[in-house]
């Protein structure tokens, strides 16, 4: 943008001016002369020069759809004379000036910063970014409360995760020797259906809500997101691991089904969560580790090594997220025991963990059939569920419950682990 004196104009003086050459205005022309006007004053004028023929038609369409106007001396924006080279006077509009200037900012773009409450009208936006007025509202996204969904831990933690992911085709050497007996693999194929059929529910939960998370709080939807995945990947593993030496996969109990279920009509992010991540897959941490220290084979091993790694991402996201909102909202801590209290009455009814599932566990565990390693085996296995017992009982402290509340709500958690 270069200063001229239009002539023709007396006490008009110094004004600035864009040469646009032969550049169309549709074709990159519009660019230079929205550049020129940002340094020019709402009610200033920006004279626009150029030798497209069809320059002052298009700026004049242009000018009216972007808040400006045509200077009405001289023509109205029409060529000064019929020679090749037009100069054209425009004039910018405050409205044009006012516009972005006035729009809300989508929260701040820095990592983390996020607002309490992200608005409907923010959209998809970008977090940070300018919003124009006018967009449709977001109305799905009704988990749009800093505390029901957010954790200061989630950018770290997705980017743990986003590093952790692991292929099955390479990160499990499916080759790798299996020379125990037949009645030790049937275990292993019993314990990874009941593996598969609960990695199914924690797959499908965080799944139900994450359309329900506005995208502000973006990392911690994206770490969801990679939940998700993660489950879907256990879900391989577990099913590949029961075929390496079978045709089929063992038996799904009853009451086992009816326990996930539950889950997924849990209609509360706070309470499923709060019901899958701390109690279920907590206690799952402590089975895989079983399963990782008396698997058979190494196959086994492997697979449910890496698929604890993964839950304890998991767990430890639900625990911090709870944390937070618990923090925020302790009127919660009852309406959490209340579902867990509520679970237990409506799965008083079924057989729990099914009696397949407790007695591959033992077999798994003795590693022989010498009666006293089914005694050791089946010790393991209680030891186990205490383990189990404590761990929920530490998990539900930390949230704020009291030593006794926290053993009661653990003594009511369902028998079938998730």
């Amino acid at each position: 943008m270069r200063p001229e004196v239009v002539a023709g104009r007396p006490g008009v003086g110094v004004v600035p001016w864009v040469d646009l050459g032969d550049l169309g205005l549709d074709a990159g022309g519009h660019l230079l002369v929205d550049r020129a006007l940002g340094g020019v004053a709402a009610g200033e004028c920006l004279v626009v020069r150029g030798t497209d023929p069809n320059l002052g038609l298009h700026l004049r369409a242009w000018v009216r759809h972007r808040g400006h106007r045509l200077d009405g001396v001289g023509g109205g924006g029409a060529t000064e004379g019929d020679g090749v080279d037009r100069a054209i006077r425009v004039v910018r509009g405050s409205a044009a000036a006012d516009r972005w200037r006035a729009a809300q900012r989508a929260g701040d773009p820095r990592t983390g910063m996020v607002e309490d409450r992200a608005s409907p009208s923010w959209g998809l936006a970008a977090r940070g970014a300018v919003v124009e007025d006018g967009g449709p509202d977001l109305a799905i996204a009704d988990l749009s409360d800093k505390s029901a969904i957010w954790s200061d831990l989630a950018p770290r933690l997705y980017a743990q995760a986003a590093a952790g992911q692991w292929d099955p085709a390479t990160a499990i050497d499916w080759q790798a020797p299996i020379d125990h007996p037949d009645d030790v693999e049937d275990a292993v194929v019993q314990v990874m259906t009941y593996l598969v059929e609960n990695e199914q529910a924690a797959l499908l939960v965080p799944a139900r809500f994450l359309g329900r998370i506005h995208p502000h709080y973006r990392e911690a939807l994206q770490f969801l997101a990679i939940q998700v995945a993660d489950e879907a990947r256990h879900i391989e593993v577990f099913t590949r691991r029961a075929l390496l030496r079978r045709d089929a996969l063992g038996r799904s109990g009853a009451g086992g089904r009816a326990s996930l279920q539950t889950l997924l009509e849990e209609p509360e992010f706070a309470v499923a969560s709060f019901l899958l991540s701390v109690l279920g897959e907590g206690t799952f941490l402590h089975l895989l580790s079983f399963l990782e220290r008396h698997g058979p084979d190494p196959v086994t091993r492997r697979v449910c090594h890496l698929a604890l790694v993964d839950e304890s991402r998991h767990v430890a996201f639900g625990l911090a997220h709870l944390q937070e909102q618990l923090a925020a909202e302790p009127a919660l801590r009852s309406h959490l025991a209340t579902a867990v209290e509520r679970r237990h009455d409506v799965l008083a009814s079924t057989a729990g963990l099914d009696r397949a599932v407790s007695d591959a566990l033992v077999v798994l565990a003795a590693g022989s059939w010498a009666p006293t390693a089914v005694a050791a085996g089946f010790a393991a296995v209680q030891a186990l569920q205490q383990e189990m017992d404590e761990g929920r009982q530490r998990r539900l402290v930390r949230l704020g419950f009291s030593a006794s509340e926290a053993a009661e709500l653990s003594a009511l958690h369902t028998r079938n682990f998730m």
